[in-house]
């Protein structure tokens, strides 16, 4: 019990560390933004379908990306409500919260998956933009004070490794590959495409 006392403590001591730095306006205001964007994974979705009208080529690509992103969400849910661990009560939430439960962080699972998956379609500009977007979702969570860091961290582990687990099926590819920007998924490259040389012969 020990062991366990000293992990909650350590997860207590480090929320208030970075809780507070919410007591600048500007930082607040951005946390408040980004736990808000984060509902229900809403920006990931949004992003997701937005990629899938831009890239018309890789459009199903797109679709099961964002449904893994919308998965990872659902599972951090399913895990929160068999966990039901409390928020926590010894900082002052700068949000409101859909649920009462908080381990894991469905923010950050989302926010992980869509690293992942987008990540995978080496779309331009998307592992720039996503990535980091992603981890200032999952600091967010702490300085609005809903959430203790292990909350995000197993959040963010879970969507990382659901998305990446689905991976092959979301690009198409094979083992090891990954369609470049512009291929369509499960299409055959010209190479493979091309007619054998004729032999002139059956043997």
């Amino acid at each position: 019990m020990g062991d366990v006392d000293d992990v909650r403590g350590l997860d207590r001591r480090l929320l208030s560390v970075v809780h507070a730095c919410g007591t600048d306006p500007r930082v607040a205001a951005a946390a408040r933004a980004l736990s808000r964007a984060g509902d229900h994974g809403v920006l990931w979705l949004a992003a997701g379908l937005a990629g899938a009208a831009a890239d018309r080529e890789r459009r199903g690509a797109w679709m099961r990306a964002t449904a893994l992103t919308a998965g990872a969400s659902l599972l951090s849910m399913g895990v929160k409500r068999v966990v039901r661990r409390p928020r926590p009560a010894h900082v002052a939430p700068l949000v409101r919260t859909v649920g009462r439960h908080s381990f894991p962080s469905s923010h950050a699972s989302s926010a992980a998956a869509a690293a992942v998956a987008y990540g995978a379609l080496r779309a331009p500009g998307a592992g720039r933009l996503v990535t980091p977007l992603a981890a200032a979702m999952c600091v967010s969570r702490l300085v609005a004070g809903v959430h203790y860091p292990s909350d995000v961290a197993v959040g963010a582990a879970l969507g990382a490794v659901t998305a990446r687990l689905g991976v092959r099926w979301m690009t198409g590819a094979t083992a090891g590959t990954v369609p470049t920007p512009g291929a369509v998924p499960g299409s055959v490259p010209a190479m493979e495409a091309a007619p054998a040389p004729a032999s002139g012969g059956h043997g």
